[in-house]
């Protein structure tokens, strides 16, 4: 299982939000690229990258922050947030991107998912951000009419490969993660599913590779010291 450190991006910082309120925000540090370069350090490989304020406003504000990490820190990267258009993910990709994240354009736009799957395979990922049950899309702000596994049943069909799932209610908040949500979808979906929000132990690691993930997200956790990241790659593994 691979473990994807999150730099989280507004206003070219590196940010933590709790629960996805942007009036709740924790400031880590104003040099994104010194972060990415010190996970890179700490034995990371694939960087998960979030534009807020794309997610919240839409377009490609961070852009020039995401190419200042990329060519700091050398890693690999997936990008997400207010990726809407055709036109920014192939900016994304032209700066040598891994994975290039759907949100509210894979609940608003299923014609641009399955285009974009066509051009870009596998390159392209989905976030499917849950709360009480439901898609929550642009910036988390706003309920989708229709549920999270509904969402990823028509995912699958239009042939998204990985999808990032979040339990909003679990993010930010050092809860550990919701390990009953991941085992029901890892045992119905044959998606590669990366699970986000809460993780804060090698203990959760640990589940998370049990159940056969693709993938976990670790944020608040590390910035706050309570997850030694190098024990977590070793503990993915």
């Amino acid at each position: 299982m691979v473990i994807l450190p999150a730099i989280d991006l507004l206003g070219g910082k590196a940010v933590r939000l709790l629960r996805g309120e942007y009036q709740q925000q924790t400031v880590y540090s104003h040099d994104p690229a010194s972060v990415a370069a010190h996970l890179a350090a700490c034995g990371a490989q694939t960087l998960h990258l979030v534009d807020l304020d794309g997610a919240r406003d839409g377009g490609t504000p961070n852009l020039p922050t995401v190419e200042r990490i990329l060519a700091a820190s050398g890693l690999g990267a997936e990008v997400g947030g207010g990726i809407r258009e055709l036109s920014s993910i192939e900016r994304y990709c032209a700066l040598g991107v891994e994975r290039v994240i759907l949100g509210t354009a894979a609940v608003t736009d299923p014609a641009l998912v399955r285009e974009a799957v066509r051009r870009w395979g596998e390159q392209i990922a989905v976030g499917v951000d849950i709360r009480d049950g439901y898609a929550a899309i642009r910036g988390w702000r706003e309920r989708a009419p229709l549920s999270a596994e509904a969402l990823l049943s028509r995912l699958e069909a239009d042939g998204v490969s990985t999808v990032i799932v979040t339990d909003i209610s679990r993010d930010g908040a050092l809860q550990g993660v919701n390990l009953p949500l991941y085992e029901t979808l890892s045992q119905r979906f044959s998606l590669r599913i990366i699970a986000s929000g809460g993780v804060t132990s090698t203990e959760d690691i640990r589940a998370l590779r049990a159940l056969g993930l693709y993938g976990a997200i670790v944020g608040k956790a590390w910035y706050e010291h309570r997850i030694d990241l190098k024990e977590a790659i070793a503990a993915a593994l």
